[in-house]
């Protein structure tokens, strides 16, 4: 009699340069890749725009990282379905990102050039570049449009790319089919009824990618299914060559990627996985001063015993589709590897409860995917986090989360620079949180109360919390001497964040002894308004906001900045590893 078992050889710590573990420190900023201004995009950022916007950051200021909000695909429809941190799939990406005039296929197609230089078409670009807010569907419209089009030419012409792309679609075998699979019945049974808006709302035959109906479906609709994997294939290539050519600029560790916590429950994933998620249940967060109702973040669990018993494959998957093209990986809410909050449907956060995970497996494979592709991990360890999860990430290696805003005592004090872990990445916000200038503002308190997030007393409540936050910002600051003796003590009388407390802020993140220092986009451009609201959606522009400057000016209308930053950098050390 034979049996078969999956092992799993892994290594006892994640992948840390050298220069990092004898003492070295870097630097890099993060950026919503959609909210990439430039003149020359289709209404959001990619990946050429990402490549310039790195060459600047390592020639004007000495980076070595740019962070990336998650590329996971989205179905791209505001205000429900463009949350990168809710996509459709973990495993594959959001065509929004491609540079579609930089396909190969492109300079050779006189249609998708014709379609391109058509006045009409020029003016939507234009339109969607000077709109204040990313309009995800019509971009992908248009590109979806243009990439129809050269899909058709590539198929026709069956050049040697075209063994390429066979070689890719057989390398990415079954997960790339099913999600083709999806993408093309999505495309199709929509379009006969508008109405039908997720797989639940499909007919029963196609609401899973076993059945007979669904592989015949495929059959009939071979080149659309073609034409997704062909997606899939671009952004593989763009998104190779962006962290190739970073590293070549002198970014050592290039892109730092974001792998989302959570997959849409109307999405690709839990159509074709179903059986590794836990049906009658929600994730969420219990109440606490952040949300005192709690959160329903509105995806199921997952079934770890379906996972044991798959040999994790689906967990390595997640992992190893993005640290291939990247030199760090941030893990969105890493207590779920140890735990997650889970509420009966029906029921609400204050009758929730923790579900404990197989960590020390999860943290191995972790390990493993992190030594394989030579990326730093950072584990997002930010809310309630207990001894036990700090001490076994630091064990195997995983860099912790910390937040200027949260590195408080009990009695508000904010710690000095040398209380930071050195086995870290010190940050100033998330896209969750205030920008630094918002923060000094309260712009993210009048954000929930114009949602209708909170009402005026709470509102007035969390005014006065903040006015006695910001005195011990600014006594802080005072006493690590990084604001000169003139400069206010009282912080009443400092209405916003000027020149000195922007630069004493950034001064001060920069001196922590931890490893890596990342700062925000919007902390980058002084910009007042977060990217997400937690708890809101058509209230609030979430995940829409544009990059205040465009990619051209930044290297003049911010160069007094960027050199105020670049000196901090050598004034602390943190070269490029």
């Amino acid at each position: 009699m034979r049996s078969e078992s999956a092992v799993i050889l892994c290594p006892e710590r994640a992948y840390l340069p050298d220069r990092l573990q004898q003492g070295g420190r870097s630097a890099g900023f993060n950026i919503t890749l959609y909210g990439l201004r430039s003149s020359r995009n289709w209404g959001c950022g990619d990946f050429t725009d990402l490549r310039a916007l790195a060459k600047w950051a390592y020639n004007e200021i000495g980076f070595s990282f740019i962070g990336v909000n998650p590329l996971h695909a989205l179905h791209n429809r505001a205000p429900y379905n463009t949350s990168p941190y809710l996509p459709l799939s973990l495993y594959y990406k959001n065509l929004i990102y491609l540079d579609v005039e930089a396909v190969p296929e492109f300079a050779a197609s006189c249609l998708a050039r014709a379609i391109v230089s058509n006045a009409g078409f020029q003016h939507e670009l234009a339109r969607l570049r000077s709109s204040e807010i990313v309009c995800y569907h019509d971009v992908d419209r248009i590109k979806r449009r243009v990439l129809k089009s050269l899909f058709r030419e590539f198929r026709q012409r069956r050049s040697l790319r075209w063994e390429a792309f066979e070689q890719y679609c057989e390398r990415e075998g079954e997960m790339l089919h099913s999600f083709a699979l999806y993408c093309a019945l999505d495309e199709i049974l929509h379009k006969q009824d508008r109405n039908r808006w997720t797989w639940r709302q499909w007919p029963e035959e196609y609401q899973s990618p076993n059945t007979e109906p669904a592989r015949r479906f495929a059959a009939e609709h071979r080149r659309l299914l073609q034409f997704y994997k062909y997606i899939q294939f671009l952004i593989d290539e763009q998104l190779s060559a962006t962290q190739s050519d970073l590293r070549e600029n002198g970014l050592s560790i290039g892109l730092y990627h974001d792998l989302a916590l959570a997959t849409d429950s109307c999405g690709a994933d839990l159509w074709a996985y179903r059986e590794f998620y836990i049906n009658g249940c929600r994730v969420g967060a219990p109440p606490d001063d952040f949300s005192p109702n709690g959160q329903d973040w509105a995806f199921p669990p997952p079934n770890a015993d379906a996972h044991y018993a798959d040999g994790y494959r689906l967990y390595r998957e997640s992992i190893r589709k993005i640290v291939q093209y990247g030199g760090a990986l941030r893990i969105d809410h890493v207590m779920r590897l140890f735990r997650l909050f889970w509420m009966p449907e029906g029921a609400s956060a204050q009758q929730g409860t923790y579900v404990r995970d197989r960590a020390t497996d999860l943290m191995r494979i972790l390990a493993l995917e992190s030594v394989r592709s030579q990326n730093i991990v950072i584990g997002e360890d930010l809310g309630t986090v207990t001894d036990e999860i700090r001490e076994m990430l630091a064990r195997f290696g995983i860099l912790s989360y910390r937040l200027f805003y949260f590195e408080k005592y009990r009695d508000g004090r904010f710690k000095g620079t040398g209380e930071y872990p050195r086995q870290a990445l010190v940050a100033s916000s998330t896209h969750d949180l205030a920008t630094m200038c918002g923060f000094w503002l309260g712009r993210d308190i009048e954000a929930r109360r114009s949602a209708g997030l909170v009402d005026e007393a709470v509102a007035a409540r969390q005014q006065q919390d903040r006015q006695r936050e910001k005195q011990q910002m600014l006594n802080v600051l005072h006493s690590e001497r990084l604001l000169p003796d003139s400069y206010a003590r009282d912080a009443r009388h400092v209405p916003e964040v000027d020149g000195h407390l922007h630069h004493a802020i950034v001064g001060f993140l920069a001196r922590v002894p931890s490893m890596l220092l990342l700062l925000n986009q919007e902390d980058l451009t002084k910009e007042t308004e977060q990217q997400n609201l937690p708890g809101s959606t058509s209230e609030y522009p979430n995940w829409q906001r544009k990059m205040r400057a465009t990619i051209e000016s930044l290297s003049t209308e911010w160069a007094p900045y960027t050199a105020m930053l670049r000196g901090e950098l050598e004034t602390t050390a943190r070269s490029t590893v």
